[in-house]
């Protein structure tokens, strides 16, 4: 086994390449948000995204309409979701939220789950149905979270083949893929999309105080992705509360945490006008961190990450929702 101190050396000139990163991202402020570029891309977009999932919790569908539309007014214009969360609903809500000129003021995400031509071409067109647009700027693979995914995406008559109608369509603009489970799956998919000399133009994925310690996205896939000029996305930076009940961490550290990273986004999932409301104050406050402040919020969170305990979107199922319903899959 290596030593703790190489590992700790191997930590600081990886924390210090993204912390490199970090500063050189092209960001802009504007009425209280900070703007970030989308990759290689000349998009520019919210440092901090509102997460599709937690729009469709609350009961009341005007509760996820009245946070959405505050996040847009207030300069949050990324905005998140996935064919599958609430079965369509958490789309259905965000469409209702777009009309009457919201959709001018968003970079629109979604996400679809199919595995074939077919299925991916059917999600996407039920997903514009549901939110109401004829074009996502950002449509991304989702849960590649199995090693077999990446051939499955790049596969004859596979997932690719049905991005690649839809963007000729001119029903989608940019093409990414998404996993919460292990970082190798995220390297392979890379390595095979440069085999097929296919680039991508985002990535998402787990970043937060805890990631940092345990099959760290972080340290193995966010270099590769700066390298490559994909655009970082950021999720669950307080892993759907499950962070803060370790007890050594504030919402505000973890949210400033995954900003200081090279993020385009860092998506929050907000369930209630405070949880929005925290997540503004985050940017209002945000400064870059530093080095050894990283060091030094991270020494706080080493113990409690080190079996993956406060992180169980990669150590249990209960987020795999295509394992659940392999019938997503196509």
């Amino acid at each position: 086994m290596r030593s703790n101190e190489l590992q700790r050396r191997e930590f600081l000139v990886t924390l210090a390449a993204l912390s490199a990163a970090a500063q050189g991202l092209d960001a802009a402020s504007s009425g209280g948000m900070v703007y970030r570029k989308l990759g290689s891309t000349y998009e520019k977009i919210s440092a901090i995204g509102l997460g599709g999932y937690h729009i469709g919790v609350p009961k009341d569908a005007n509760e996820g309409i009245k946070i959405i539309r505050s996040a847009l007014d207030r300069g949050m214009n990324f905005l998140d979701n996935c064919w599958d969360y609430h079965d369509g609903d958490s789309e259905v809500r965000m469409g209702n939220a777009l009309r009457d000129g919201y959709r001018q003021k968003a970079f629109l995400m979604t996400k679809f789950d199919g595995r074939t031509k077919a299925s991916t071409i059917k999600q996407i067109d039920e997903s514009l149905k549901r939110l109401q647009t004829d074009h996502i700027d950002l449509i991304q693979y989702h849960e590649n979270i199995r090693m077999e995914d990446p051939d499955r995406f790049f596969a004859p008559g596979g997932a690719l083949e049905g991005v690649m109608a839809a963007k000729q369509a001119g029903k989608v603009r940019y093409i990414g893929f998404t996993g919460h489970k292990d970082p190798a799956v995220h390297l392979r998919m890379l390595d095979i999309a440069a085999q097929h000399k296919f680039h991508f133009d985002s990535c998402q994925m787990p970043l937060n105080v805890m990631d940092a310690h345990f099959r760290s996205f972080t340290h193995q896939v966010v270099p590769q992705l700066v390298k490559e000029g994909i655009a970082v996305l950021g999720m669950k930076p307080i892993g759907s509360g499950e962070i803060l009940k370790s007890g050594v961490v504030t919402p505000i550290e973890c949210l400033h945490y995954a900003l200081s990273l090279p993020t385009s986004t860092v998506i929050n999932g907000c369930d209630s006008m405070d949880r929005l409301n925290q997540a503004f104050e985050a940017v209002r406050t945000f400064k870059p961190m530093s080095q050894a402040d990283v060091v030094k919020l991270l020494a706080k969170t080493t113990q409690a990450a080190m079996t993956g305990q406060f992180e169980p979107f990669k150590t249990t199922s209960m987020f795999d929702g295509t394992a659940r319903h392999p019938e997503w899959l196509g």
